[in-house]
Formats: C-alpha cells, structure tokens, sequence
C-alpha cells in the first residue's frame, strides 16, 4: 500500500445540510476529510471532495481537529430549532485507521453523550466501532449501527477493497453490538459476489439487513460507478453477471427468505433514521 498522506485543518462547519439520498437527515457528520480504505467503487470518488484533489482517492486523510469543540456549539444551535437526526459518515468511514491513535470519532460521541441528537445513524466498515461501546450504549435509544458487509468472500474483498477490515472481524462487531441491546443492521451495499450461505452467516449476527446495488446506491443511478469502471473489472474478473439490475432483486428474494421480508431493507430505506429491533 502506498504511503497516505494526512494533515489538518481547522473547517468553518462541521454539521452539514443532509439531502438527496439521505432522506430524513438534518445534517451530516464527517469527522475526517478523505477515507483510507479507498474502495474501488465507492461514488465519492465522483465528487468533487476527491476529484480536486491532487492525489488519487484512498491515498489522503484530513484531520477537522476542532471538530469535536465546533460540534458542542453546532448541535446546541442545531437543536434549538428543531430535532437534529444525524448521518455519520456520508464521505469518510469515521473508524478508519488513523481513528485508532487520534479518537476523533471518539471524542465526537462524548459531545452527543452529553448533548444527544434526536437520531444517530453510524455507518462504518471498522471493528474499531466496538471500542466505543460504553458510549454507544449511552445512545443505544437514539443510535443505530450500520456496519457494512458486501460479500462473505474474502477473495473478493481482497480484490476489490483490499486496505478494508476483514469480513469476519466486521460480523464479529455486529454480534457484539448486538448483544450489547444496539440497534444494528448489516449493509451488504454495494452486493458484491457472495456464497448462499451469506444470508444464514449474517442472520447469526444482525436481525437486519440493507441491500444495495451500484445501480441505485451510487446516488447518480449507476452513472458514478459505471464512469469509475466497475462493470469492466468485474467481468474481467469473471464476476460480470453480478453487474445487474436484475441482480439485486434476486439477491432480495434470497435474503427474505432467511431474514423476513420486514427485516430486508433495500437502498435508500436501508439507511432511513429509526431503530432496528
């Protein structure tokens, strides 16, 4: 892996008007700039935050190191006018690596275990989540834990998001969340080959599931992805059949079976602020 470069800065904002696919936010909470894990389809790679940037996505991290003191004073001003249903993150993974030494993401939960938000939605790839559980717990009624978990394939983890934790430290944290009374769900977004034993593995850890594909879940209707060339490397990979629309409505129909079809989430409802119990 080439060598990430990180700085720091000291942003005007840290809350941000939430819109388009993340219906029902208020705002959204990026304690970082850029995402180590830099995986090969994720849609920022289409916005503008990593094409103007001069290093290639994957490959920069931003540090907002007043975040935590710039949050106290934003949510305070956020929830006097109304309630504050947070998405965090929409444009990093707030548990990537660099989190583990600097606990920025950390930090930002003791702000809203002191003040809470009327909603948290937490997306992230890490097990590093599981640190944080003492706090988590302290939102457990405001917050839901969406860790994501496209594939059961090590293979195709490895091929196509190789620097992202592996999967089964990933379900691990799921069981744990889980066990601990969070509400959680398990984002298999975007659905990337899997075995049929996926549904059952993942029903062993999490009572929901969210299913996404790279034809709605980019945000463009598959315009993002098709321009980072994803169809093309997963046909060369032999995987081109699951580069579909068709794909994802099969890929529901299994999971129903396993999960009920309540339980199943698709796309944008996937990642909608309410609990999951």
């Amino acid at each position: 892996m080439s060598k990430v470069t990180v700085s720091a800065y000291t942003p005007g904002r840290l809350l941000n008007p939430a819109s388009g696919y993340l219906k029902g936010y208020t705002h959204t909470l990026n304690p970082y700039g850029g995402c180590v894990y830099g995986c090969s389809y994720c849609y920022v790679r289409r916005l503008p935050v990593a094409l103007f940037e001069e290093q290639a996505w994957g490959r920069w991290v931003k540090v907002k190191e007043n975040a935590p003191e710039l949050l106290a004073k934003e949510l305070k001003r956020a929830k006097a006018k109304g309630p504050v249903v947070l998405f965090m993150s929409s444009s990093t993974d707030p548990y990537q690596p660099l989190e583990g030494k600097l606990k920025l993401t950390r930090r930002l939960l003791e702000v809203m275990a002191s003040d809470p938000p009327h909603f948290l939605f937490l997306q992230t790839r890490s097990p590093l989540v599981m640190r944080d559980l003492d706090l988590l717990t302290q939102l457990k009624n405001r917050l839901c834990v969406s860790i994501t978990l496209e594939t059961d394939r090590e293979e195709v983890r490895r091929a196509l998001t190789p620097t992202a934790p592996p999967l089964a430290a990933r379900r691990k944290a799921l069981k744990t969340l889980r066990e601990a009374g969070l509400s959680v769900q398990a984002a298999v977004a975007p659905v990337l080959p899997f075995t049929q034993r996926f549904p059952v593995q993942l029903k062993q850890v999490t009572d929901w599931v969210c299913l996404d594909d790279f034809f709605q879940g980019d945000g463009a209707g598959g315009s993002r992805t098709e321009r980072l060339g994803i169809g093309h490397k997963l046909r060369q990979l032999g995987w081109g059949d699951w580069y579909h629309p068709d794909r994802l409505r099969e890929v529901i129909r299994l999971f129903q079976t396993v999960f009920g079809q309540e339980h199943v989430l698709v796309s944008q409802q996937g990642f909608a602020p309410f609990l999951r119990r």
